[in-house]
């Protein structure tokens, strides 16, 4: 039985992992911002999970929540950075953009950090799953701050994949890419395409964990535009309007 943390598991992608993870037989450390989902999704799941209120911009406060939740489960094997935000930065508002960078990019990676140094100092082997992006690969001026958390991401995950290799610790570092996928957060978006039911793209995303994969494009068809968008040269995206 393997152990799994997944942040912003009340809704979406890590709610669905959750349950699915639980149904595999793992125990599932849940943390997440409103109580009464993370109650809900306890008495769902049943004496598998282990719940902690947490809101993941509190850094002083999550790093030992997290740590309660590691010595609650008894160690940890997995985890899953899924914690996220998007807002549509056209109107270019600080507070939408803050928030962004607060959610996306310093409380990822203060929970990548944690999550490494304890796979280091406890057991010299673990995973630790990021939840990209697609939009890792593209700038939108739509949505400015959330491309650049992505990519963030992607690149900060490729930093320590290389830094686990360098000091010879089997420490997986997997980098999901999904693209459009049926949740709360997308429900109200116009113009999607190539849309995943959030429970056909969490299935992917745990085969793509469990197979120790660097990347994963959720669904598969994505990495074709992952290619499109590192073959176009800047100048043709500074002219698209999306």
């Amino acid at each position: 039985m393997k152990n799994v943390i997944i942040t912003g598991a009340t809704s979406g992608i890590g709610r669905e992992l959750a349950i699915q993870l639980s149904e595999k037989g793992y125990k599932v450390g849940l943390i997440g911002r409103r109580v009464d989902r993370l109650e809900e999704i306890k008495e769902e799941i049943g004496e598998l999970a282990f719940i902690k209120p947490l809101d993941v911009t509190d850094f002083e406060k999550a790093e030992s929540v997290y740590k309660e939740l590691i010595k609650e489960m008894g160690g940890l094997d997995i985890m899953i950075l899924n914690a996220g935000v998007g807002r549509d930065s056209r109107k270019l508002t600080w507070g939408s953009d803050k928030q962004t960078v607060d959610v996306n990019v310093t409380a990822f990676a203060h929970g990548m950090n944690v999550a490494f140094q304890y796979f280091l100092d406890e057991k010299k082997s673990g995973q630790i799953v990021g939840m990209s992006s697609i939009a890792s690969t593209l700038a939108s001026g739509r949505a400015a701050a959330y491309t650049a958390s992505k990519h963030f991401i992607s690149n900060y995950m490729t930093g320590f994949r290389q830094k686990a290799n360098r000091m010879g610790v089997d420490i997986t570092i997997t980098d999901i890419k999904p693209g459009f996928i049926h949740t709360e957060m997308t429900e109200n978006n116009k113009g999607m395409f190539w849309v995943a039911s959030v429970e056909k793209a969490t299935k992917q995303m745990i085969r793509g964990i469990e197979a120790k994969k660097n990347h994963v494009y959720i669904t598969k068809r994505w990495r074709l535009i992952a290619w499109v968008a590192k073959s176009v040269p800047q100048f043709v995206w500074d002219r698209l309007r999306f």
